[in-house]
């Protein structure tokens, strides 16, 4: 039965789709997750802007799509649903979050 109250799902990116978009500067990558988790492991070049303190307004609007992440895609989901109404070009999050990254073998880098 069709469900005409139900949510499209988010557009989701695999880990090497984008590994590919960011080396070749294609994308933005911004990390929902907390600032020690972001600490602990993330992409090289993301930004760090928490799911506590995430306003879509704060974005950056650069051209280029920007894209979200978190541990494993629940946070990230919820920031674009957050996005939704101020920023209906933020629609794409990486499937499976960090835990996919690093599945995949793609690289983190440590600290702030």
């Amino acid at each position: 039965m069709l469900n005409l109250f139900r949510r499209p799902a988010h557009k989701e990116i695999t880990p090497h789709a984008l590994a590919e978009m960011l080396a070749a500067g294609e994308a933005i990558l911004v990390d929902v997750r907390e600032a020690d988790e972001f600490a602990s492991g993330h992409v090289a070049g993301a930004l760090s802007m928490p799911l506590s303190r995430f306003q879509a307004s704060a974005l950056p609007a650069a051209g280029k799509p920007v894209i979200l992440t978190c541990a494993a895609g629940r946070r990230s989901a919820m920031a674009l649903d957050k996005a939704a109404a101020g920023r209906p070009d933020i629609d794409t999050h990486l499937a499976g979050g960090m835990g996919a990254w690093r599945a995949a073998g793609l690289p983190v880098v440590t600290g702030n």
